[in-house]
């Protein structure tokens, strides 16, 4: 983990917890109300994501709450869908961890926090959570990032990303790609919260490097696996052009002994949920 900037441990959640996440999220679906003007596209695409997320309220709140974002084409001008609900979902997001009882367990499960004390984190904090669908056909690229890019701390390493794949991810519907070693290179754009009055929320200040494909590696993991993202390590994901979806639930920890949470950071801890510890 600290030579590369991730670490694939295989199995580390068994198939009844997948299954159960799983079920769960399908039920959240079912329960979905969005009303059509806050249905927004979820892209990583700059210009767009300033755009939908961006001028969006509904993406700047969600820090502490359960909301709903969709894969682009699948509304039509009115925010009516154009295909069946939960094949229209990109991700949901971003207090799966806080409010639900199935995500919650699994996010502050007993393996999750030995792991945690393992990778020496004094006082971890849980940050965000988000279930990705990655639905078949349609699921969305997420183009080379860093995670500090959109959750700054001071200094920078005290964040860690927890990816878990609910179904295999294969290279063919859009496992994550890595750059080995990445992370020690800092960061070189943030995205902030705009100041008042300006025409989105958020901005970005700086620029996403080239990066050469080539150095990019693949990392396909079965149904169960983890998969440990330091929060400067130099990720993506393809389309999923593949005819099965590639579901994962993931969710980031700060270590918050000698941390300064960025008060510029889109997302902020608010009275009704400050970051809980991650042990309990």
């Amino acid at each position: 983990f600290h030579k590369d900037g991730f670490l694939v441990l295989e199995q580390f959640f068994s198939a009844e917890e997948c299954d159960s996440m799983r079920r769960q999220i399908q039920r959240i679906v079912a329960e979905m109300e969005v009303p059509p003007h806050c249905r927004t596209a979820f892209s990583t695409r700059e210009e767009e994501q300033l755009q939908a997320q961006g001028s969006s309220d509904y993406f700047l709140t969600s820090g502490d709450k359960i909301r709903f974002f969709f894969e682009k084409g699948v509304l039509d001008e009115k925010g009516n869908f154009l295909v069946p609900k939960e094949r229209s979902i990109s991700k949901i997001g971003h207090a799966l961890h806080a409010h639900d009882p199935v995500f919650k367990q699994i996010t502050h499960s007993p393996k999750v926090q030995e792991l945690g004390r393992k990778l020496g984190l004094e006082r971890p904090v849980v940050v965000q959570s988000m279930y990705i669908f990655k639905q078949p056909g349609i699921g969305g690229e997420v183009t080379p990032h860093q995670d500090a890019t959109f959750l700054h701390t001071e200094p920078l390493g005290r964040v860690v990303g927890f990816w878990i794949a609910l179904e295999d991810a294969t290279q063919e519907n859009g496992c994550l790609w890595f750059i080995p070693g990445s992370h020690t290179n800092g960061i070189t754009r943030r995205m902030v919260r705009a100041a008042s009055g300006a025409s989105t929320c958020v901005e970005f200040v700086g620029s996403e490097p080239a990066y050469d494909d080539k150095q990019f590696i693949p990392l396909p993991i079965s149904k169960g696996g983890l998969i440990l993202i330091h929060g400067e390590v130099v990720h993506k994901s393809e389309l999923n052009s593949s005819e099965s979806s590639r579901h994962a639930f993931t969710f980031h920890v700060m270590e918050a002994k000698g941390t300064t949470w960025s008060k510029e950071n889109w997302l902020q801890p608010t009275p009704e949920l400050p970051f809980p510890s991650l042990y309990t």
